[in-house]
C-alpha cells in the first residue's frame, strides 16, 4: 500500500530477512539502519528526512539485508515496487543497465565488508549442532506455546525470541536466518503483520522433529556408516522422486523407474537434463538398486516413501548453508 506510514520510536519499519515489496522516503523523524551481531544489535547509520531506505531490493527482490528502526518518531512515504516497476519499464535500456550495475556493486561491496569484518576463527553461522539447537528451540516453543490451526502451528514471535536469546543464549539473527531458509523450502511461512510483528506458521512440525532426531543420529555415526548426499546429488534425488511419484508401487512400496524415460522427459518437466548415468552415485549409496537392463530399457527400483523422507532433510541442510554465503 502506498502513502504515508508513521513509525513510533523504537518500532521497526522492517526487519532484516523480511520479504521486500517497497522502498520508503523519510518525510520526518529519524530511522536507524541496524544489523544483528551475536546477541546484540548494532547501528550502521542514522537517516533523516529526504533519505531513502529499502531501495536495493527493487532490482533483485532479495529479502531485507538490514533492519530499519525509528530512533525518533518518524513518518515515511511508501513506494510499492509493483507500481515503480511499471514506470521503470519506460526508462531507456542504458539507464536501466547503469542502475542495475550500481545496485549489484553495492551488494557485492556489502558482502565483502561482511566477510572482512568476520573475526578469524569465528564459529560458522550454522554449524551442524547449531542447526539442531535452533530447530529444537523452534519445535519446543511451537509445541508448548503455539496455536494449532488447519494450516499448521502458529509460533508466538516474541516467545520464540525470548527463548532464543534469554534461555538458550543464541543470536536472534541466526534464528531469523533459519526461519527465512525454512520458508524458502516451504516448511513454514512468515507473514509481516506491520510494526515489526510477524506471523510464524510451521506447516509440518512433525518433519522438523524428525529432522532433529535424524540429524543428531547422523552426526554421531562413524564416517563409514554415514550416507551423505552431496548438493548436486540432491538435485538428481529430487528428480527420481518426481518421476517415481507417477508410478504405482508394489505391495512392498517399491517402484520401478525407467531411466531412459526420465532422461527423455526431464528437460520438459524439470527444465534440466537428467542422464541415465547421473543416478550412479545414488546407486553406490544404495538409495537405488543396481540398474536393470532388458529389452524395454534401463530401470532402477527404490522405496519411494524412504526417499521422500530423506530429501527434505538434506534440503534443510543445504538451504542453511546457502543462507551464509
Amino acid at each position: 500500500m502506498s502513502g504515508a506510514i508513521k513509525v513510533q520510536q523504537g518500532h521497526y519499519l522492517f526487519r532484516e530477512g523480511d520479504p521486500s515489496d517497497a522502498m520508503y522516503v523519510i518525510k520526518s523523524g529519524k530511522l536507524a539502519v541496524t544489523k544483528s551481531k551475536q546477541n546484540s544489535e548494532i547501528i550502521l547509520a542514522e537517516l533523516g528526512p529526504g533519505a531513502m531506505v529499502g531501495e536495493m531490493a527493487f532490482f533483485d527482490g532479495r529479502p531485507r539485508s538490514a533492519s530499519i528502526k525509528a530512533s525518533k518518531d518518524a513518518e515515511v512515504i511508501c513506494l510499492p515496487f509493483k507500481a515503480l516497476h511499471a514506470q521503470f519499464q519506460n526508462f531507456p535500456e542504458w539507464c536501466k543497465a547503469i542502475m542495475r550495475t550500481v545496485n549489484d556493486h553495492l551488494r557485492e561491496a556489502n558482502l565483502k565488508i561482511k566477510t572482512l569484518e568476520k573475526p578469524v576463527g569465528e564459529e560458522e553461522l550454522f554449524s551442524p549442532h547449531t542447526i539442531n539447537k535452533l530447530i529444537s528451540i523452534l519445535n519446543f516453543v511451537g509445541m508448548k506455546y503455539g496455536k494449532a490451526t488447519p494450516e499448521g502451528v502458529v509460533v508466538p514471535q516474541y516467545t520464540l525470541r525470548n527463548y532464543t536469546i534469554q534461555i538458550f543464549q543464541e543470536a536472534t539473527h541466526k534464528m531469523d536466518k533459519l526461519l527465512q531458509a525454512l520458508t524458502e523450502i516451504q516448511l513454514l511461512s512468515l507473514e509481516n503483520m506491520g510494526e515489526g510483528k510477524q506471523r510464524i506458521l510451521i506447516f509440518n512440525p512433525e518433519l522438523l522433529f524428525d529432522f532433529v532426531d535424524w540429524h543428531n543420529e547422523w552426526l554421531f555415526k562413524q564416517e563409514k556408516d554415514r550416507i551423505t548426499i552431496k548438493e548436486e546429488e540432491l538435485k538428481i534425488l529430487k528428480a527420481v522422486i518426481h518421476f517415481g511419484r507417477k508410478l504405482q508401487p508394489n505391495d512392498k512400496g517399491i517402484v520401478k523407474l525407467s531411466l531412459k524415460e526420465m532422461q527423455n522427459d526431464s528437460m520438459r518437466e524439470l527444465e534440466f537434463l537428467v542422464k541415465v548415468d547421473d543416478v550412479n552415485p545414488l546407486i553406490e549409496k544404495k538409495l537405488l538398486t543396481d540398474k536393470i537392463m532388458d529389452e524395454s530399457g534401463v530401470f532402477t527400483t527404490f522405496n519411494l516413501i524412504e526417499l521422500e523422507k530423506i530429501a527434505p532433510k538434506w534440503d534443510i541442510i543445504y538451504r542453511l548453508k546457502k543462507a551464509t554465503r
